[in-house]
């Protein structure tokens, strides 16, 4: 079954003048407009598609690389605004649509906004909305405690910022955890910090306990090499110095210079460590 939103992968059937028709296992067949067919192609050839709908509200498909598939998260331009909502420039000729229903705060043309994408069961199209909550589910967490997880960051709150949690789960990220600047729309790695009882879900930019020690001693050895083998941060530097040195918190530093010193990578010298 040919899955529009999404990426296929569809056999050649045929050559027509307005271009390539290719089908699934299931007789379905769709449209690769001439100025997407790649050179050179044979019949029976097997090519990775996108399948959508186009401004005549007809299937066809794709070569382009969309900034957002189905059921995904993304970061996303608004276009245009028109009498139906916004429409969000996602990397093809349509724009996706976020009906102003789906719009959490009145969208404005130009801005970019975290947007989901999916297909709507009324008009059947692919459409967007910009209110997160609803495609995102805590009741049940896949994640343990200091799992690895990919983290887009989607608003910033009087806490931290909420991300949203490897396309799942909806997580906070508190500023005390931050040690980096930040941005909505960003995209980075994180660590499930805290599954709360009411099913909120915390995370950090470090592994928590000893998991952390060895990527911030990697960190701490690739700065000091970096500044020629001495680096003028010590036990008297302030949080602020070693934030915006290193992008850690003063106890991650300690730790993570504790770990170096008793591996004998460094010394630690009254104004600062040296590469040993």
């Amino acid at each position: 079954m040919i899955q529009l939103g999404n990426y296929n992968t569809l056999e050649i059937l045929r050559s027509t003048s307005v271009g390539l028709f290719l089908g699934d296992d299931e007789g379905t067949e769709i449209l690769l407009p001439n100025k997407y067919v790649p050179d050179p192609i044979e019949i029976g050839q097997k090519l990775k598609v996108f399948c959508y709908l186009d401004n005549s509200e007809r299937p066809v498909s794709t070569i382009l690389e969309p900034y957002i598939i189905r059921n995904e998260f993304a970061f996303l331009e608004v276009a245009e605004i028109s009498a139906y909502g916004a429409f969000m420039d996602w990397g093809l000729e349509k724009h996706l649509l976020v009906p102003f229903r789906e719009q959490r705060l009145k969208m404005e043309k130009g801005r970019k906004y975290v947007v989901h994408c999916y297909l709507d069961e009324q008009s059947f199209r692919l459409t967007a909305s910009n209110k997160l909550d609803k495609f995102l589910d805590n009741e049940k967490i896949t994640k343990n405690l200091n799992d690895e997880v990919s983290l887009l960051i989607s608003r910033k709150t009087e806490l931290g910022w909420e991300a949203v949690v490897d396309n799942k789960h909806k997580g906070l990220l508190f500023f005390s955890d931050v040690f980096k600047e930040i941005r909505i729309g960003d995209r980075l790695t994180g660590f499930i910090k805290n599954i709360r009882e009411d099913k909120k879900l915390d995370v950090s930019l470090l592994p928590i306990g000893q998991k952390m020690l060895e990527p911030t001693s990697e960190l701490i050895l690739k700065k000091i090499k970096e500044a020629g083998g001495f680096l003028t941060l010590h036990d008297k530097s302030s949080p602020e110095e070693i934030k915006e040195e290193l992008q850690l918190s003063k106890k991650a530093f300690k730790k993570g210079v504790g770990v170096l010193y008793r591996e004998r990578k460094i010394a630690i010298e009254a104004n600062g460590i040296r590469l040993l």
